[in-house]
C-alpha cells in the first residue's frame, strides 16, 4: 500500500494563509459532533428523525436501556441543541432541536450506508 503522505515538503503559503484568514472557531461544531459520535446518543437522533417525537420511556425501549440512562442520554443531547424537550402531563417528550440535526442525521447515514455498499471500511 503507498504511503499517503508528500514525498517532499512545499508549502503553498498562498492557499495556507487563505485558509487560516477564513478558519472560523469551530469548537462548537466539534462538541456538536462529539455529541453525535456516540451510538447510543446517535440511536435517538435517528429514532427522532424517525419519529418526531418520543417520550423518555419510549426512548428507552427503543435503545433497550433503563429510563435513567435514555434520560441521561437525551439530556445530554439537549445540553449540546441536538433536541428539545417539553412536558405533556406527567411525560417528558424530546425531538430535534431543528431541520439541520435532521439533515445532518440523514445524511451521516446516507454516507455510511454508501460506504458499506461500495465494500469500504467503515471502522
Amino acid at each position: 500500500m503507498p504511503k499517503e503522505i508528500c514525498e517532499t515538503t512545499h508549502v503553498n503559503e498562498e492557499a495556507v494563509t487563505r485558509v487560516q484568514q477564513q478558519m472560523p472557531d469551530l469548537s462548537g461544531v466539534a462538541k456538536f459532533l462529539k455529541a453525535l459520535s456516540d451510538e447510543t446518543r446517535l440511536k435517538i437522533a435517528y429514532a427522532l428523525k424517525v419519529e418526531e417525537e418520543l417520550c423518555v420511556c419510549d426512548v428507552a425501549s427503543i435503545i433497550g436501556s433503563s429510563v435513567a440512562t435514555a434520560s441521561h442520554h437525551l439530556r445530554y443531547l439537549k445540553d449540546n441543541n441536538l433536541a428539545k424537550s417539553h412536558r405533556k402531563g406527567k411525560q417528558v417528550y424530546y425531538s430535534l432541536a431543528d431541520e439541520h440535526v435532521y439533515q445532518i442525521v440523514t445524511i451521516a447515514y446516507e454516507h455510511a450506508k454508501e460506504g458499506i455498499a461500495n465494500g469500504s471500511d467503515t471502522n
